[in-house]
This record gives structure tokens, sequence and C-alpha cells, in this order.
């Protein structure tokens, strides 16, 4: 078995530094990871809610089910907490095909997963 190199991925640090949270953000971030862990410790009793459509390929849905998910977090947000879950990824489709965002953030061009997985995460750091 032989591999042709194509191009060096990114680490997933890098890719986090190329697309860094605001100071905002950065604040719900530490207060969600709170209240996630307090769950988990049974120290709150809110319900964890992980929700999300088994496979998405397009970007702007996949924005307009965030914003949609925030809006409702803050209508339940006493008693629930809404995880997203969005698999950008179509782990049936194999040999040749459209296989998702993360390899093909467009389907009419080429494959590149380094852009895919950028635009992937586009949603959640307003990038």
């Amino acid at each position: 078995m032989s591999f042709q190199y194509v191009r060096e991925m990114p680490g997933v640090k890098d890719i986090l530094e190329s697309m860094p949270l605001s100071g905002e953000l950065k604040k719900v971030k530490k207060k969600r990871d709170e209240e996630i862990i307090a769950v988990f410790k049974r120290e709150s009793e809110k319900f964890l809610v992980i929700i999300g459509p088994c496979s998405a390929d397009a970007e702007d849905p996949v924005c307009e089910y965030v914003a949609r998910l925030a809006r409702l977090q803050e209508e339940v947000k006493d008693k629930l907490i809404l995880i997203p879950r969005i698999y950008t990824n179509k782990p049936r489709t194999t040999g040749e095909g459209y296989k998702g965002m993360a390899h093909q953030p467009k389907p009419s061009e080429e494959p590149n997963m380094v852009k895919g997985l950028r635009r992937s995460g586009r949603c959640i750091s307003g990038q």
C-alpha cells in the first residue's frame, strides 16, 4: 500500500488559532463549559440535550440551525443545556461522490479538507 502526499493537514491547534474567538465568545464558552461540567458532577439539576442532524452538507443551513438553537436555549436555560452536534461529514459515502462539508465545503469545487474544517467551524466562531 502506498500513499500520495497531497498537502499537510494543519493540527487542531493551528486551525483553532486561525479562527480565534472574540473575548465575548470566550466568556460564553467558559460559562457553558462550567455549566456542562456541573451537570456531569451532579452539581446541577439541568438536563443536557445533545441535538442535531446526523449529517449537514451546507454552511448556511448549519449557521441558521445554530442560531435557532441559541434562541431556543435562552427560552429553556433554567432546565436544559442544548448542545448542538452537527456532523459535517457523510459517513456512509464511500468511493466517489460528495462526502460532506468537512471534505468538500462546496460541492462544485474540488475536495479540500483544510478549507472544509475551517468552514465547518465558522458558524460557531462567527467568522
